[in-house]
């Protein structure tokens, strides 16, 4: 059970906790991810999940306005809005669109 945050300058690899979002683990474990609103609408804090997409939460209503479908369907997530849902790897790398 893994959680590796590849943020702007640095990555981490911590233990993920069921529940809280990857942008709370990436905040708690001083990963520089770019954030902003924490609400799913600015979209700052837009990663892209390399691999344990299916130890997450379905996306929310907030990543379905505000990202595209291609985005969802080619792994893109909110960070603020991806939570972890059960044990596994997961790989998730911040990449904003500026």
């Amino acid at each position: 059970m893994s959680l590796i945050l590849k943020g702007r300058s640095i990555t981490k690899d911590v233990h993920p906790q069921q529940g809280r979002t990857l942008l709370e683990h990436a905040l708690k474990h001083g990963v520089d991810w770019q954030n902003l609103c924490t609400k799913g609408t600015c979209a700052r804090c837009r990663c892209y999940i390399e691999a344990g997409v299916e130890f997450l939460e379905e996306p929310t209503r907030a990543e379905e306005r505000r990202l595209d479908p291609e985005e969802l369907e080619e792994g893109y997530r909110l960070a603020c809005q991806a939570i972890v849902k059960t044990s596994g790897v997961i790989i998730a790398m911040n990449k904003t669109y500026f």
